[in-house]
C-alpha cells in the first residue's frame, strides 16, 4: 500500500501552513530521518522529516502554496519493495490541499482582442471548477485573468501561481475584481485598499505578519491596558556590566546591557508574584517562575523567543542564550516551545535612539515592559543637581489581572534593581 505524506502539525495551535520547498522530488529514495520539505508557520520556517523509507511516487502539493490545512496529503511514498508506479496509480484522486479557497467560480475577464474584443467566457458551473492553487486564484483576480483560460502546469492540471504570473491580464478598467473583492480573513474585515492614484506596489502579507496583526489587533480591543513609567539611573549598571565582561572575556561571554534588564525584570516579578500572572476567564493563572518573552526584530515581523526562569538564571546563561536564540529566531529556525508561552515580557528599543513608547501587550500575558534609551540627562544625585545616565522604562499592565497599585510595585523593584545591581546576583 502506497504511504500518504501529510501536512503535519508543527506545534499544538497550528491548523494551516505554506508549503514553501520541497528538498526531494518523485523518484528519490528516503529513509526516517531524512529531509522532505520546508514549512512556513506564522512564526518560523520549519523542516519536516521522513518516518517511514520508501520511493517518493508524487509530490501532491506545489511548492508556495499557502493555506495548507494540517492532514491534508501533500505527497505518496511508495513503500520499500512496491512498485512505485502502481502506488501512483493507487494515490489519492484530489491532489489540491484543503487550503482556504473561495467557495463561488471565479469571475471571468474581458480578453482583449484585434480587431474588436471577444466576450468574455462565462465562468464555470461547480461541477467544471477550475483546479487551482488558492495564491493563483488571488494573483489571478488581482491582474484580471480568467483561470479557465490557463493550462495548469501543476498535478491533475492545477493552476498554480507560475502559470498565473506568465499570463495577459485583462486591462485594468475592464477588471471585474473590483466589482467582487474577495473575501476578508477572519477577525475584523479588511479595510478597503485606495491608492488614491500614487505609484505604488502590493506586498502580500506573510503568515507571521497576519498574526501579529490578529493578535495585536485583539490585544487592544479586549485588554484593558495601564501605563506606568520610571525613570531609571544606569550608571551603577553600567559600570558592573563594564568589570563583568573583563572577568568574562576568558570565557568568550559579552554581557549586553539588555541581558541585565531580562534579569532584573524576571527578580522583579517574583519579588511582586501579583504580576507573575495570566488572565484567564473567571480564574487566574499565578506561575512561580519568570519565563521572559525577548522582542526580536527579524525581516519577516516580530518573534518573542523566551529565557525561560530567568529569575534563576546566571547573567552569563543568558547572554549565551540569547545570542543563540536571536540568532536562530532571525534564521527562522526555533522550535513552537521556544517562542511559544512566556509569562511577561521585554522589547528594548533603546539601541534605536527611542527615549520612551508603550509597548502592546503579548496576549495571554499580562505585562510587557518597553525600554528606551540610555541618556545623559540632569538629574538630582544626593540633594544635587548633576548629570546621569538615564532610562525611561514603562510597564504596560492587564487591568484585569493587575491593579496599578501592584504595577506599580513591580516597576519600583524594577527600578532598584537596575540601580543597585549587586542585588539581582544575590
Amino acid at each position: 500500500m502506497p504511504i500518504e505524506i501529510k501536512m503535519p502539525a508543527l506545534s499544538p495551535t497550528m491548523e494551516e501552513g505554506t508549503l514553501a520547498k520541497w528538498l526531494v522530488k518523485p523518484g528519490d529514495t528516503v529513509s526516517s530521518g531524512d529531509l522532505l520539505a520546508e514549512i512556513e508557520t506564522d512564526k518560523a520556517t520549519m523542516e519536516f522529516e521522513a518516518v517511514d523509507e520508501g520511493t517518493i511516487v508524487e509530490l501532491l502539493v506545489a511548492e508556495g502554496s499557502e493555506g495548507v490545512k494540517v492532514g491534508t496529503v501533500i505527497a505518496v511514498v511508495a513503500a520499500e519493495g512496491e512498485d512505485a508506479s502502481a502506488a501512483k496509480g493507487k494515490a489519492p484522486a484530489e491532489k489540491a490541499p484543503a487550503a482556504k479557497v473561495d467557495t463561488a467560480p471565479a469571475p471571468a475577464a474581458k480578453e482583449e482582442a484585434a480587431p474588436k474584443p471577444a466576450p468574455a467566457q462565462a465562468p464555470k458551473s461547480s461541477g467544471d471548477r477550475v483546479k487551482a492553487s488558492p495564491l493563483a486564484r488571488r494573483i489571478a483576480e488581482a491582474k484580471g485573468i480568467d483561470l479557465s483560460s490557463i493550462k495548469g502546469s501543476g498535478p491533475n492540471g492545477r493552476v498554480v501561481k507560475a502559470d498565473v504570473e506568465g499570463a495577459k491580464g485583462a486591462p485594468a478598467a475592464a477588471s471585474s475584481a473590483a466589482a467582487s473583492p474577495a473575501p476578508a480573513a477572519s477577525g475584523a474585515p479588511a479595510p478597503a485598499a485606495q491608492d488614491f492614484g500614487i505609484p505604488h506596489e502590493v506586498e502580500k502579507l506573510s503568515g507571521m505578519r497576519k498574526t501579529i496583526a490578529r493578535r495585536l489587533t485583539e490585544s487592544k480591543q479586549t485588554v484593558p491596558h495601564i501605563y506606568l513609567t520610571v525613570d531609571v539611573r544606569l550608571d551603577k549598571l553600567l559600570k558592573l556590566r563594564t568589570e563583568l565582561n573583563v572577568s568574562l572575556a576568558s570565557r568568550n561571554v559579552k554581557l549586553s546591557v539588555n541581558d541585565m534588564l531580562i534579569k532584573a525584570l524576571g527578580v522583579s516579578l517574583m519579588i511582586v508574584p501579583e504580576c507573575n500572572v495570566q488572565f484567564a476567564g473567571d480564574q487566574m493563572l499565578k506561575f512561580s517562575r519568570a519565563d521572559i518573552s525577548v522582542a526580536v526584530s527579524i525581516p519577516a515581523g516580530l518573534i518573542t523567543p523566551i529565557i525561560t526562569d530567568a529569575n534563576n538564571k546566571s547573567l552569563s546563561a543568558i547572554s549565551n542564550e540569547m545570542k543563540d536564540l536571536g540568532q536562530r529566531a532571525k534564521d527562522g529556525k526555533l522550535k513552537p516551545e521556544e517562542y511559544q508561552g512566556g509569562t511577561a515580557s521585554i522589547s528594548n528599543m533603546g539601541m534605536m535612539g527611542i527615549k520612551q513608547f508603550e509597548a502592546v501587550i503579548n496576549p495571554p500575558q499580562a505585562m510587557i515592559m518597553a525600554i528606551g534609551a540610555g541618556e545623559k540627562r540632569p538629574y538630582i544625585v544626593d540633594d544635587a543637581l548633576g548629570v546621569a545616565t538615564v532610562m525611561s522604562a514603562t510597564g504596560s499592565f492587564d487591568h484585569r489581572a493587575i491593579d496599578g497599585a501592584d504595577g506599580a510595585r513591580l516597576m519600583a523593584a524594577f527600578k532598584e534593581l537596575v540601580e543597585n545591581p549587586l542585588g539581582m546576583l544575590a
